[in-house]
């Protein structure tokens, strides 16, 4: 592995719940190794503060990622995380929810590289029974490079809601009588990767992951 790397920052505060109610319990921070797991390129993580903060590397051989050990059926969940500063064009961050079986349900936040000076795109998805196709896009109103910020889901028997800092940025609602599918049944893990997606992250495709770029 090179010594030159693309980094997310994650500090883990995590608190899941079976509960259905509509107002989750404030997050506690929980250290990585209690709930969670590598998933690929153990070496492109790095851990800090007796494993409660945490680094994901990316370089032009593998990015990396991590899932929670158990699954969950409903809850809050949350991260804070600081993202791949500079030219990042063509990298995926994702933090999200998935069942793991072929027509899985999955609950995504995903946030898509670009240029320099060029703001971060935060698309949220929700996947029912294998089919997703319910992207929404938005640009963040703060730079998430520069600090950490709170991502979290809260996914009830009523609805699913993506926030940022608090502040809820999408509800998807529990539509079945109308004729939606909604993800009700099938318990996920936690997962988060950083990885090159340059085929379609930035402008769909049309800008590469610039490797001559990397952060030492």
């Amino acid at each position: 592995m090179g010594s030159s790397l693309w980094t997310v920052c994650l500090i883990f505060a995590s608190l899941t719940s079976a509960a259905v109610c509509a107002n989750p319990r404030k997050p506690v921070d929980v250290k990585f190794g209690r709930n969670y797991v590598p998933t690929w390129a153990f070496d492109h993580i790095k851990y800090f503060n007796d494993g409660s903060d945490i680094q994901l590397h990316l370089d032009k051989y593998t990015g990396t990622g991590f899932q929670s050990k158990g699954s969950y059926l409903f809850g809050h969940f949350s991260m804070n995380i600081k993202m791949v500063p500079g030219d990042s064009a063509g990298t995926v961050t994702a933090f999200y929810l998935s069942s793991q079986n072929a027509e899985h349900d999955e609950i995504d936040f995903e946030f898509l590289g670009n240029r320099t000076g060029q703001p971060y795109i935060l698309q949220t998805n929700v996947f029912t029974g294998g089919k997703g196709d319910r992207e929404q896009r938005i640009y963040l109103w703060f730079d998430p490079t520069k600090d950490y910020h709170r991502y979290s889901i809260l996914w009830n028997l009523y609805q699913i809601v993506f926030f940022v800092d608090d502040v809820p940025i999408r509800v998807f609602k529990n539509s079945k009588d109308l004729g939606v599918k909604f993800p009700f049944d099938q318990p996920m893990k936690i997962y988060n990767s950083l990885w090159n997606a340059d085929d379609w992250a930035t402008r769909g495709g049309l800008e590469k992951t610039d490797w001559s770029k990397l952060h030492s």
